[in-house]
């Protein structure tokens, strides 16, 4: 699958120093790390949501109440 995402100038310019400084190889790779990192954050914050979640342990009737 390809993905195309327009960048304002200042994110293209910045990406293009990146990429002459050495600090990453390409836009693709770029692109892949910053999107496996956010989907990292994505799951990170589901389990730290559900931990917030009550408890469905003790009384059926209590726990409808909530």
């Amino acid at each position: 699958m390809t993905l195309s995402i327009p960048l304002p100038a200042d994110l293209e310019k910045q990406l293009q120093q990146a990429i002459k400084m050495g600090w990453i190889d390409n836009k693709a790779s770029f692109g892949r790390r910053a999107l496996e990192k956010e989907l990292e954050n994505l799951a990170v914050q589901a389990v730290l949501d559900a931990e917030k979640e009550p408890s469905l342990e003790g009384d059926l009737d209590e726990l409808a109440k909530k």
